[in-house]
C-alpha cells in the first residue's frame, strides 16, 4: 500500500493503515518490533511527528505497545473466543458435564479457568433485582469470577441467583460441579426454557482495564443475560468482556 500525500486522508492515517494491514495479515506478528521512527520516516518520506501520530493511532486501537528506550512492538492480543449464541446453552453440554464456556474452549482446543473472586449473599443491584423479580434491597447469592483462556483474562462475570435457587446446592460452593450452575438449577426440577441477552459496548473503568489487562483504547462489552425456567428468572449474569478477545456469533431464521 503506497502513501499519497495529495490524498484527502492524512498521511499519518495512511501510514497507520499500512502498518495495521501488515499486523492483520500476519506480516507483523505478536511481539515483533515495528520499524524504527527513522526507518518509517525514510520509507514514507514523512516527518517524525507524522510517524509518531501514526503509531499513536495504533496504540489507541490496542494493536501495539511502546517500550521506552526499546521500541514499539505488536501487541499479543491473545486468542479470541467465538461465542456461538445458538449452541452455547444446549442441554447436551450440561448432560456431558460441561459448562458453556468449557464447551466453547474445548471446541476451539483452548484451555480455560475461572478465578473465583467472591462467593456469598449480597444485596442485589437494583437492575438485577428487577430482572429476578425481587423487591427493593432484596438479597441474592452471587458468584463473582474472572474468566481466563490460556494465560489471558477474558471477562469479569457476576452471576446472581435468588436465594431459594442457590440454597442447599453446589451453586454456593467454589466448584459448582459437572455442567455448571445451570445443571444444578435443572437438578431441582426447573427446566431452563430460554435465555435473554443484552450487549452494549463502552470504554472500561480503570479497575476493569487493570483486571482484564487491556491496552489503552480497547473497549469492553457489557453483557447481561437472564436465564428463565418457564416464566421465572433464575439467574442474571452481569459480565464485562474484553472486546478484542470475543467474537459473538448469531444465527437465526429469517422468518
Amino acid at each position: 500500500m503506497s502513501i499519497d500525500p495529495r490524498a484527502d486522508r492524512p498521511v499519518y492515517q495512511q501510514i497507520a493503515d499500512v502498518l495495521r494491514d501488515a499486523i492483520v495479515k500476519g506480516e507483523l506478528v505478536a511481539g515483533q518490533r515495528l520499524p524504527s521512527e527513522r526507518d518509517l520516516m525514510e520509507r514514507y518520506g514523512a516527518a517524525r511527528e507524522t510517524v509518531r501520530r501514526a503509531i499513536r493511532v495504533l496504540m489507541a486501537e490496542g494493536r501495539v505497545d511502546s517500550q521506552r528506550g526499546v521500541g514499539v512492538f505488536v501487541r499479543d492480543l491473545g486468542p479470541p473466543i467465538r461465542r456461538m449464541s445458538m449452541d452455547r446453552f444446549a442441554r447436551r453440554h450440561r448432560d456431558a458435564g460441561k459448562a458453556a464456556f468449557a464447551a466453547e474452549a474445548e471446541r476451539e482446543g483452548k484451555s480455560w479457568r475461572a478465578e473465583l473472586l467472591e462467593l456469598g449473599e449480597v444485596e442485589a443491584p437494583t437492575d438485577v433485582a428487577s430482572r429476578l423479580g425481587l423487591g427493593e434491597a432484596a438479597r441474592a447469592f452471587v458468584r463473582r469470577r474472572r474468566i481466563w483462556m490460556e494465560d489471558y483474562p477474558m471477562s469479569l462475570a457476576d452471576s446472581y441467583f435468588p436465594l431459594d435457587i442457590a440454597e442447599g446446592t453446589a451453586i454456593m460452593r467454589e466448584n459448582s460441579g459437572p455442567g455448571g450452575v445451570y445443571a444444578r438449577i435443572e437438578e431441582q426440577g426447573l427446566l431452563l426454557t430460554r435465555f435473554e441477552e443484552e450487549l452494549q459496548a463502552r470504554m472500561p473503568t480503570p479497575d476493569e482495564a487493570h483486571s482484564l489487562q487491556l491496552a489503552p483504547g480497547v473497549p469492553v462489552l457489557d453483557l447481561v443475560r437472564t436465564a428463565y425456567a418457564d416464566d421465572r428468572a433464575v439467574e442474571v449474569l452481569v459480565s464485562v468482556a474484553a472486546a478484542d478477545k470475543h467474537i459473538f456469533h448469531y444465527a437465526f431464521p429469517a422468518e
